[in-house]
Order: C-alpha cells, then structure tokens, then sequence
C-alpha cells in the first residue's frame, strides 16, 4: 500500500541557520553538531516504494531558522509526483501576510508549516486570525509544531498542544496536524485532537525514544484516536525505514511481560493512513 509522510523538511544547510541555531542543536545528539544536510538521494534511499511525502521549510526568526518558500517549491517541482510543498510564515514578522499569499497563490504550494515555539508566538494569539481565515477561505491545512525542542530562547508555552483547542474551536474547518504528537505532551495532545473533528497528530521523530513512543501509543489506544494520527518522519532527523522498523518492534519492548500490547492491525493502518484525502490534498500524478 502506499505511504504518506506527512512531515519532511528541505533547507540549504547551513545557510538557512544562524551560528546560534547550529550551536544549540548539540544538545540535540550529546553536544555533536547534527548535520543537517537534505538530499533527495537519501531520502529516497532510506524509504520505500511508493511514498508521496509532505515537504516544507520553516521560519522563525527568534531562533534563527528562516528557508525561503521559493526554495521550497523548487525542490519540489524537481519531484512533483513524490512531494507536496507546504510554505511557511513566521506570524510575528513584518511581511507575513504577503509571504502567505505568495507562497500560496504564486508558488503553488498546498499547506501552511507553523513553528510557534520556534517564533516566540501562540497560535491562538488572535493577532494571526487572518492566517487562520485565510486557512479556512482556501481550505489549506496547516501542520504546526508542538512538542519540545533544543532552543533556549524558544519558550514551552507557546508549543502547548491546548492552544490548538481555542483555534479549532473558533475556526472549526481547518485541517490542523500536531506535529510529533505533542512529546512530551501527548497526553494533552491526545485530549486535544480527540475533540476536534479536522485535528490530526503525526507521530514524526519518535520512534528513537521507544518506551516513550511505546507508552505514548498505548494512551492513543486507550482513548481510542488510533483514526487521527498520521504517518511521518522528521527527515532529516530520521527517515522512513528507521520510522517503520521502530513502529512495528515496539510490542517487542513489552514481551514477557504483562504490560499490554499496542494492536497492530492499527499500527499498520496508521502507515496506510491515506492522509492526502483527509487532508483534503489532491494528489499530482
């Protein structure tokens, strides 16, 4: 069956990075500077047949991460039938609104990215509704982060996965997908998408923390939202194997145990998840 990866990233590195950034990702892999680097020859390499993949940037210059959406949408038209662009806003900077019309209207691409941590803003903040009309007028989804990070200066309360619950009350039509499912706030992420119809989570760049990812799975079960989480990977962090290998040995933590088992009739069904028609995302082909 075909797979979805609803959460890849495309950059030029280091260039899209200040010297702070790639100084504070250390504490990412026990003080070794990540090499963050994109080819699409790796990608495809570590994947399998048939993967359409969701691709974006980011912006946020707090933390000193901004990736030009042109860029985006030229790594893409290099591959239209495997990737989707989606552009990126940084809400909190001047020029936003026009950065969204052209990333959308110009460059054709289908989703809006949103890294609210990264840009020291909530997503609820009723000073970036227009983003949130603009979503719902031209029924883009929009894929925001949520969850930890290495930053210093990227404050925790603006990743909260609750913030969501007041924007998808007030504008209810919008496709969201809560990136990383929320770790470490799953739980709360998971109270969160259970209300909302058109909220989803993808479960990206988690499978190398397994008893987390492990446990984390087990309260999607036990709240029975197993239907609202999509597949993805956090390329370059990790790829598409590693992300599936790391899903289906999970049970193998808890063997011989009486811990309870994840279903994987429903983990395999999150990776056959076609995310592109709940997203509302037409298919190039």
């Amino acid at each position: 069956m075909p797979i979805v990866d609803v959460h890849s990233h495309t950059w030029r590195f280091p260039e899209d990075f200040n010297d702070d950034f790639r100084r504070q990702a250390r504490r990412a892999k026990a003080g070794v500077e990540l090499d963050l680097t994109v080819r699409w020859e790796d990608y495809e390499r570590l994947s399998v047949p048939d993967v359409t993949t969701i691709v974006f940037g980011g912006k946020a210059r707090l933390s000193g991460l901004w990736v030009d959406d042109a860029y985006v949408a030229k790594y893409v038209a290099a591959h239209p039938d495997k990737l989707i662009g989606f552009l990126s806003v940084d809400p909190v900077v001047d020029g936003w609104e026009r950065e969204l019309r052209v990333g959308h209207q110009d460059l054709g691409l289908a989703g809006i990215k949103l890294m609210p941590m990264y840009g020291g803003y909530r997503p609820d903040d009723a000073r970036i509704d227009p983003l949130w009309q603009y979503a719902t007028d031209h029924r883009l989804p929009v894929l925001l982060h949520t969850g930890t990070t290495f930053i210093a200066q990227a404050p925790l309360e603006c990743t909260l996965p609750r913030h969501l619950d007041v924007v998808a009350t007030r504008f209810p039509e919008v496709k969201m997908i809560l990136a990383h499912l929320g770790h470490p706030y799953e739980g709360e992420c998971i109270a969160t998408i259970r209300k909302h119809p058109n909220l989803y989570a993808d479960i990206s760049a988690l499978h190398y923390r397994p008893f987390q990812f492990y446990h984390s799975l087990m309260l999607v079960q036990e709240y029975g939202v197993w239907d609202k989480l999509l597949f993805g990977t956090d390329y370059p962090f990790t790829n598409v194997q590693a992300t599936l290998d790391g899903l289906r040995s999970l049970n193998k933590m808890v063997e011989g145990t009486n811990l309870p088992r994840l279903n994987m009739e429903a983990v395999e069904r999150l990776i056959e998840r076609d995310s592109l028609a709940l997203l509302g995302i037409a298919k190039q082909r």
